[in-house]
């Protein structure tokens, strides 16, 4: 098995991350829009956590991750803080996606999810590249 280190995990992780915006948009022309929700959110926590394979860092939990990128990328200014807004809905977004038996998926909602992610990824490339 090989090992990434740094700069090869964060680009490993950014591959994953375009993988679930593929699939967030093959869910979605198959009118999965729940389930769109949730690839598309994986695909911006795969993302985030690319950004944390530089340091190195990494958490155990969802929260603590957002958080913890929220904190260290978004208020110092080194991403947009409407990245840091989009980030929040989107992980409410696959919340109620996952959780609320009640919750009705819409497309316009959904499309949403899945530019934000492509979004998150694209700035994330700059910022790795960058490195």
């Amino acid at each position: 098995m090989q090992e990434f280190y740094g700069k090869d995990l964060a680009r490993y992780k950014l591959e994953r991350a375009r993988e679930e915006i593929e699939t967030a948009e093959l869910l979605f022309r198959n009118e999965r829009l729940k389930a769109a929700n949730n690839r598309a959110y994986y695909s911006i926590y795969y993302s985030l956590t690319a950004v944390l394979c530089l340091e190195p860092i990494a958490f155990k939990r969802h929260k603590d991750t957002l958080g913890y990128f929220n904190k260290n990328y978004v208020h110092t200014g080194i991403f947009p803080k409407e990245m840091g807004r989009s980030i929040s809905k989107a992980e409410k977004i696959r919340h109620a996606s996952d959780y609320d038996e009640f919750y009705v998926a819409g497309k316009e909602e959904a499309e949403g999810q899945i530019r934000t992610a492509r979004a998150v990824a694209d700035l994330v490339e700059k910022f790795i590249s960058g490195k």
